[in-house]
């Protein structure tokens, strides 16, 4: 086969030189025949044969090879045919006499024939204004309050104008699912009319058969039925199928999340990819300004992001959910309480009336407590509040001033008690302020600390004249005394 440069010698010779093709063919001992090969086509040449070389000893078990080839495509990963591990089985149970070199080419050929014939193309996918969004969830690291952590990002990208949407969560349950829907849509102001996902779990209870056909969720469906908008679901296993979002979970990653961000909350990160996004928009201002007039009305009324259970509250006032227990005012004991589980806060309520906020515990076996469900216990069985958990988990001016009333007088418990049924008439901070005051003064009596109450609330008072709340008595004249007691003027 001739090489680039001869090729190029045997062309500038002709055209250039003027030779002739049997001089040229006799200078370079060449054939005149490919000599003028080189003139009609200057290249690149590949050699390619008129037929398939022979293979006398492995033609007869080519499709007995085939055959098993075909049937890896459904076996385990791992436990699939190798090249050597055919040659073995040829060798051993069918008589194979070839090389393993001559099996290793026929199956690395029929491995591309058989991808070829399953091989799907992929489209240019294209969307009108309003007409369809892509969800997904990502991953990335944080540094949260200290503590490296794995949050996990809510990724909601419009396919027509690339606007982008991202919201941070600690899991990727169904209540974050829905919380991250409720946010985007308020923050783009509008609803699509279909939005593409993946087979979530929490969403997706079965993938039956068909391509639109799943067993959904009832609290997705609720989502749905709300903001009026459809839902289409990728194939599994074709991330393609919602490749805009997918390219947005790396595209987060490396300009909004790098370098890794330290905050001390996810509210503050939130924050900031919020302010990142709005960013994003702006730079995707005249497409967005398009997508947005089409972009449907969100619908009145809220939606609530959260799943409901029903918890029966135990002897010590607590309900457990996933691992981790809450408090409730010890009045509920043995009730079922219902729970409206958020992404980031359990919410409690009795009989339609809210009876508890708590924030959502992350992990497992923490317990969540609060004074103010366990006030009325305390003030009948004062010296439980000696070895409560819900009094020993109080900050520090709390404990300095138990242990302080305890060494004074053996029942100085009943004291403390006093101070905390304090939180009933005054707000948490100002009571802590107040104690924090009464130990700098030497003073540990509640009387004292809620006469320090009062004092910060008169001296937040602004400084006017009252106006009289009864009516106006006139004051009577005092000569008129002396008209009666006939004494002149």
């Amino acid at each position: 086969m001739l090489k680039v440069v001869d090729i190029e010698s045997i062309r500038h010779l002709y055209f250039r030189k003027g030779w002739s093709i049997r001089k040229i063919a006799s200078e370079l001992h060449h054939s005149r025949k490919t000599v003028r090969k080189a003139l009609q086509n200057s290249g690149p040449w590949e050699y390619q044969l008129s037929r398939p070389r022979p293979a006398p000893k492995v033609g007869p078990y080519r499709d007995m090879i085939r055959q098993w080839l075909i049937e890896d495509q459904t076996a385990p990963r791992k436990q699939r045919h190798t090249a050597r591990r055919i040659y073995q089985r040829l060798r051993e149970e069918h008589g194979y006499e070839g090389t393993e070199s001559t099996i290793r080419r026929v199956v690395a050929q029929l491995r591309r024939e058989l991808e070829m014939d399953v091989l799907e193309p992929f489209f240019v996918l294209s969307s009108d204004p309003g007409e369809m969004a892509q969800v997904d969830w990502g991953q990335a690291k944080v540094m949260l309050a200290g503590v490296p952590t794995v949050v996990h990002l809510f990724c909601l990208r419009l396919h027509y104008s690339g606007v982008a949407f991202v919201w941070a969560s600690l899991h990727e349950k169904l209540e974050a699912f829905l919380e991250g829907h409720v946010q985007a849509f308020a923050w783009l102001g509008g609803v699509v009319d279909k939005v593409v996902y993946d087979n979530l779990t929490p969403v997706v209870r079965k993938v039956l058969q068909g391509h639109e056909s799943r067993e959904l969720s009832e609290r997705f469906v609720a989502l749905r039925s709300h903001y009026v908008f459809d839902s289409v679901f990728a194939n599994p296993g074709a991330a393609h199928e919602k490749g805009s979002v997918e390219n947005l979970v790396g595209y987060v990653r490396r300009n909004a999340l790098t370098p890794v961000p330290e905050v001390e909350s996810m509210d503050e990160l939130n924050e900031r990819l919020l302010a990142w996004c709005e960013q994003e928009r702006e730079r995707r201002r005249e497409r967005w300004e398009e997508e947005q007039q089409r972009l449907r009305t969100v619908p009145a009324g809220m939606f609530k992001p959260c799943v409901v259970r029903y918890l029966q509250a135990n002897k010590l006032s607590l309900v457990t959910y996933e691992r981790n227990r809450y408090s409730v005012p010890t009045r509920l004991v043995g009730q079922m309480v219902r729970a409206e589980v958020y992404a980031d806060r359990l919410e409690l309520y009795w009989r339609d009336k809210q009876v508890a906020v708590h924030p959502r515990a992350a992990g497992r076996g923490q317990t969540m407590l609060r004074l103010e469900h366990y006030l009325g216990a305390l003030a009948r069985k004062p010296y439980a509040v000696t070895h409560a958990a819900v009094v020993r988990q109080l900050p520090e001016p709390y404990q300095t001033l138990r242990l302080r009333l305890m060494e004074q007088d053996p029942s100085g418990y009943r004291e403390m008690v006093q101070v905390l049924l304090l939180h009933r008439e005054f707000d948490p901070d100002l009571v802590q302020e107040a104690i924090q005051e009464a130990l700098a003064a030497g003073t540990c009596h509640a009387e004292g600390i809620r006469q320090l109450l009062l004092n910060r609330l008169d001296g937040r008072r602004e400084a006017s004249v009252l106006e009289p709340r009864g009516p106006a008595v006139p004051v009577g004249d005092p000569r008129r005394y002396d008209a009666l007691l006939g004494v002149g003027a």
